[in-house]
């Protein structure tokens, strides 16, 4: 098999991680790229005080757009995020990974949960950025990234990996998780609870936690397997 035209080989335990090694990779790259550019702008003194004008006014016209469907719906999401709804679904997750033997695939899965809740409180505790005044609902602790955001993108787009074989129909599958990171994202910034650019960097957290861990247990999987299909 050429390195050109390699492809993740499924396992006995359930369905390959990766399609295109050379593609999946540029994909994470890219991922990574516009995260790191986004936490090293607001990391920046000079860069974060463009960004906190952008933040301002969107949170203005959150403000004046207010409208209570709208608010219903953002609190439902907020309702989504809390651990007392992500934990029983990433339990059942990885439950169903585990039942189906799928252990490469619940091995990736559980990095990237495990990866991103270590990843929000160290970046919240470097970050220590105040949340915007007078939030629709109740918030604790600092407020970039958002860990909303994170752990929404993280738990969705790791799940679509673990457990929807490479092709056409895992692409619908992650373009719905990529849309529902999103609109958590909003629904934060909507609700008074995180500036835009703590949901955006949120978003981009989350899935570079999810695909940069795909790659690697990938990577493993691929050199596991290639042994033991030489032995």
């Amino acid at each position: 098999m050429s390195r050109m035209s390699w492809r993740a080989v499924p396992g006995p335990e359930g369905p390959a991680l990766l399609a295109a090694r050379g593609r999946d990779a540029a994909l994470g790259t890219v991922v990574v790229v516009l995260t790191v550019g986004v936490f090293a702008a607001v990391g920046d003194h000079g860069t974060l005080t463009s960004i906190q004008r952008l933040d301002d006014a969107w949170l203005r016209l959150m403000i004046s757009g207010q409208a209570p469907p709208l608010t219903a719906i953002a609190k439902v999401f907020n309702i989504l995020g809390l651990v007392y709804l992500t934990l029983p679904v990433r339990i059942a997750v990885a439950g169903f990974l585990a039942l189906r033997r799928q252990w490469w695939n619940l091995a990736a899965f559980t990095a990237a949960v495990v990866l991103s809740e270590v990843l929000i409180g160290v970046l919240k505790g470097v970050y220590e950025r105040a949340r915007p005044p007078e939030s629709l609902v109740v918030t604790t602790g600092t407020s970039f990234p958002s860990g909303h955001a994170v752990a929404a993108s993280a738990t969705v787009v790791a799940a679509v990996i673990a457990l929807v074989p490479p092709g056409r129909r895992r692409a619908w599958w992650t373009l719905a998780a990529v849309a529902f990171s999103i609109l958590m994202g909003l629904s934060r910034a909507y609700l008074g609870a995180h500036w835009l650019s703590d949901a955006v960097a949120g978003i981009l957290l989350g899935i570079s936690c999810a695909v940069v861990t795909a790659l690697m247990i990938g990577q493993i999987q691929r050199r596991v397997e290639g042994r033991q299909g030489a032995a």
